[in-house]
C-alpha cells in the first residue's frame, strides 16, 4: 500500500471510530450527518488511490448504437459467447484468465450495431483490486447494459458479482433516484427547492456542505436514504441495466428450473444458453436488444416505394427526433410524415412531428413547400 493510501485508511478508521462513539441526539445529529459525508468521500478516495496504484485501467472507446459488457468469473464462457454473437475471435481455453484484456466485437441485430465487450474475468474481492478487478469494473461504466455470464453449476457467482459492483456504487436494475442538483446562478448558500424524502432539510444541507456543495439548488423528488444521497451528490453512483446468460446448460438437464430460481432470486431476466453449442443465442440477442431500450426505424423516400435507411434511437422517440438525428435542418422544414408500422392504425398514416414511433416503423418525411 502506498503512503497516501495508508494515510487515507487511517483517516477512515478515525472517522468510523468517531462516528461509532458519537451518541445520537438533536445536538449531535448535524455532526453525525457531516461524518457520514466525510466517510463516504474518504472511501471513494481510497478506491481512486488503488486505481492509480494499479495503472489507469483499460481504455474503452464506445462505438455503434449501444454498448454491452460481458461480465463473469473466469472460465464461464464469455469468450465463446462473444464469438457466437459477433464476428470476433476471442481466445478460448479450458483454464482461468484466458482473456487478459478487453476484447471488442459488434453484434448485428435488427439493423443495429451493438458493441460487445468480452471483459477479463472477475474474482471475489475485485472491488479491492483483486485480480485487477478495479480496472475491469471501471471500464464497465461505459456500458449501457451488463450481461452476467454465469455457469449453471456455479449460480452463486451472480450474487458475488452483484455485491462486488455494489461496493463500487454500480447499481444493477435499480432506478436512479430523481434528484436534481443545480448551480445556484450566483446566489449564495444552499436552497432546497423540493424535498420528498424523510431526510430533514438541515441534514441535506449538512451532507451538501460536507461534500463541498455550498452554493447549489437541490430538488429531491423521491424517497432516498442518506447514504444514497451522499453517493449521488459525490457523483459516484452508476445505474446500469443487467441480464443473465446462464451458460453451459448442456452440462445440466435441469437448466429451466435453475434459470427460473435464479431469476426469482435476483429479479433479473435469465436466458439459458450454451455458447459452445450455439443454443438459444438468438433469444439472448433479442433480450439484449430489448433491455437496451432501443428501436430501429427506417427512413424511406417517394412514399415508401424505394429502399430504406435504418436509424437506431431510444424507445419512445418521435418523428421530430428522427428528423433531428438525420439532419438538423430537416426538422426546421418538416411539415409532417407518412408512417407505416405498429405505431399507426393504417398504411401511410399522416402524422405530426410529435408522433411517437415504434420498433420497425417506416417513415417518409414531408417538407414544407
Amino acid at each position: 500500500m502506498s503512503e497516501n493510501g495508508q494515510v487515507l485508511e487511517e483517516k477512515l478508521e478515525r472517522l468510523k471510530e468517531e462516528y461509532s462513539k458519537t451518541k445520537y441526539n438533536k445536538a449531535t445529529n448535524k455532526h453525525l450527518g457531516l461524518l457520514r459525508a466525510k466517510i463516504a468521500s474518504v472511501k471513494m478516495e481510497i478506491i481512486e488511490s488503488r486505481k492509480r496504484q494499479r495503472g489507469t485501467g483499460f481504455f474503452v472507446k464506445k462505438t455503434g448504437d449501444a454498448t454491452v459488457a460481458l461480465v463473469g468469473f473466469p472460465s464461464t464462457g464469455k469468450s465463446s459467447l462473444i464469438n457466437s454473437m459477433c464476428n470476433t475471435r476471442s481466445k478460448t481455453a479450458q483454464y482461468a484468465f484466458t482473456t487478459t484484456e478487453i476484447i471488442p466485437g459488434v453484434m448485428l441485430y435488427k439493423d443495429s450495431h451493438i458493441q460487445i465487450f468480452d471483459m477479463p474475468g472477475l474474482i471475489e474481492g475485485a472491488h479491492l483490486g483483486a485480480g485487477g478487478g478495479i480496472k475491469v469494473i471501471s471500464a464497465m461504466k461505459v456500458a449501457d447494459l451488463v450481461v452476467f455470464v454465469i455457469e449453471i453449476n456455479a449460480t452463486e457467482h451472480l450474487g458475488l458479482l452483484l455485491n462486488e459492483l455494489r461496493q463500487l456504487k454500480i447499481h444493477i436494475n435499480e432506478t436512479r433516484p430523481n434528484i436534481q442538483i443545480m448551480d445556484s446562478g450566483g446566489e449564495a448558500g444552499i436552497k432546497i427547492d423540493m424535498n420528498k424524502s424523510t431526510i430533514k432539510d438541515k441534514d441535506v444541507e449538512t451532507i451538501l456542505s460536507g461534500l463541498g456543495k455550498h452554493n447549489v439548488h437541490i430538488k429531491i423528488n423521491c424517497q432516498v436514504s442518506e447514504d444514497d444521497l451522499i453517493d449521488l451528490v459525490a457523483n459516484k453512483s452508476i445505474y446500469i441495466r443487467g441480464i443473465v446468460a446462464l451458460n453451459k446448460i448442456d452440462t445440466n438437464s435441469s437448466y429451466e428450473a435453475v434459470a427460473k430460481k435464479l431469476s426469482e432470486q435476483h429479479k433479473m431476466t435469465v436466458v439459458p444458453i450454451s455458447a459452445k453449442l450455439g443454443y438459444n443465442i438468438e433469444r439472448l440477442k433479442e433480450e439484449i436488444y430489448k433491455n437496451l431500450d432501443i428501436m430501429t426505424v427506417y427512413l424511406t423516400q417517394k412514399r415508401d416505394r424505394e429502399g430504406a435507411m435504418p436509424m437506431v434511437l431510444k424507445n419512445g422517440s418521435t418523428v421530430g427526433q428522427v428528423a433531428k438525428k438525420f439532419h438538423t435542418e430537416i426538422l426546421d422544414d418538416l411539415k409532417c410524415a407518412y408512417v407505416n408500422g405498429k405505431s399507426v392504425k393504417f398504411l401511410r398514416q399522416r402524422v405530426g412531428v410529435d408522433h411517437v414511433l415504434e420498433d420497425g416503423d417506416r417513415i417518409t418525411f414531408i417538407k414544407e413547400r
